[in-house]
């Protein structure tokens, strides 16, 4: 229980996290006075060394949003079908790879999958424009999401060591700075070397060589003491997951198709620069994820989901039935206020009260549905604005966005349902 500290007697010392209870020497033997222990700190060196070794590396990745599709259509000569193929190809790697590297990670470490995630995304990017062929790109995509995998997991779960438990919220929240921050500065950087040079290959080194800073910060990151359990009879995908993350998956949709046809939707017909709205949209996330980090601690997981997936869809659809600066403008603020809660909240959803040996597995699992998103999402969006417009595309994500409602609170009622069927059986009659 506690030990008394060589040198000050009377002062009785117990683990940290419970309260300290001492005799004082100075006022007489039988006093006793209690101080609610320091909050458990949440932003160390080690936490601040994650999340920038995140922005470089999601820097590296969101760079290319604006710059494919004018490579795939302007280099390789193909329409907006193969631009959705080849910007959400690098998913299926990702997917392939995800849930083995939840799997690893709970097993090997998290730092392990940080470096060799962040050294394979380094060493694709560098070759996208070797070869002027679509499938080159798509294959190299490939071994971008097998990087993808490993990274994300390694990062977001060693994020999750580091928070306090009463904080985890609040820590995948800061976490999604560096996230978003990639999503918000990256495609502007990408859009500004493209049109400023006309350099694409200029363009695949500089996110290469971002990939690989990341690497290098990654190396002097340092494993947390956790337990050791091995989990035998677990999954491929871990169950407590899957249900938040086919939420994600309906819920990351409008973002999916946001990426790769917002830079088609301002070439044909609203005047606006693609990089200047992503940068509206990064830097609307980045407000809203540190002044309101606390939001699914405090008001709850699921109903900060609720609410994520209501503003996304209508944020997206504000896109899609008013046409000019301003709805696109009004459009990507209200789904950028949705985007922000929606990942910390789902994710603090799938955790739950998830034993440290499981932790990776949790988190391969849920981040599987955020590389379907991207992935499926952004060939359905090609696939859809192909046949019906880029608007009837932003269309179509909404209703999926929306949909998310549906399944969360259905989740919700079930689960309800259960734990007061489980109350009724156990009690005394």
């Amino acid at each position: 229980m506690g030990r008394r500290a060589r040198g000050r007697p009377g002062v009785i010392l117990v683990n940290q996290g419970e309260t300290r209870v001492t005799e004082s020497p100075y006022s007489g033997p039988g006093h006793t006075s209690t101080r609610a222990p320091a909050p458990a700190r949440l932003v160390t060196p080690r936490f601040v060394l994650v999340v920038t070794c995140g922005l470089c590396y999601f820097l590296a990745l969101a760079m290319l949003t604006p710059v494919l599709p004018h490579y795939v259509e302007d280099v390789l000569g193909y329409g907006e079908l193969a631009v959705g193929v080849a910007v959400g190809a690098f998913a299926v790697g990702a997917v392939a790879l995800r849930t083995y590297a939840g799997r690893l990670g709970d097993r090997l470490g998290r730092r392990l999958l940080i470096v060799a995630g962040a050294l394979i995304v380094a060493a694709s990017t560098v070759l996208y424009g070797l070869v002027h062929a679509l499938w080159w790109l798509i294959l190299m995509r490939v071994f971008t999401g097998f990087g993808e995998a490993g990274f994300f997991v390694g990062a977001a779960t060693m994020i999750t060591d580091l928070s306090p438990a009463d904080r985890r919220g609040e820590a995948v929240s800061y976490w999604s700075v560096a996230v978003y921050g990639g999503l918000a500065f990256g495609p502007a950087l990408g859009d500004a070397l493209r049109t400023q040079t006309g350099n694409f290959l200029l363009t695949f080194v500089v996110s290469a060589a971002l990939a690989l800073v990341a690497t290098v910060l990654g190396l002097f990151t340092r494993e947390v003491p956790r337990e050791q359990e091995a989990v035998e009879s677990a999954h491929l995908f871990h169950r407590s997951a899957v249900g938040p993350g086919f939420v994600l998956l309906l819920g990351f949709m409008p973002l999916a198709a946001f990426g790769p046809l917002i830079p088609l939707y301002v070439d044909q017909g609203v005047k606006a620069s693609a990089g200047l709205i992503f940068l509206l949209y990064g830097a609307l996330i980045l407000l809203v994820r540190v002044v309101g980090a606390r939001i699914p601690d405090q008001l709850g997981a699921r109903r900060t989901g609720l609410l994520a997936l209501a503003l996304a869809g209508t944020g997206i659809g504000i896109i899609a039935v008013w046409a000019t600066l301003a709805g696109l403008v009004t459009g990507t603020i209200v789904m950028a206020l949705g985007m922000s809660l929606m990942y910390p909240a789902l994710l603090l959803l799938a955790l739950g009260d998830i034993k440290d040996s499981e932790r990776a597995s949790v988190v391969g699992t849920f981040s599987s549905f955020f590389d379907l998103a991207s992935g499926f999402g952004a060939a359905l969006a090609g696939a859809i604005a192909a046949f019906a417009g880029i608007r009837g595309a932003f269309g179509v994500v909404a209703a999926l966005c929306f949909l998310g409602i549906v399944l969360l609170r259905a989740t919700a009622t079930a689960t309800t349902t259960t734990a007061t069927v489980a109350t009724a059986s156990t009690a005394p009659t």
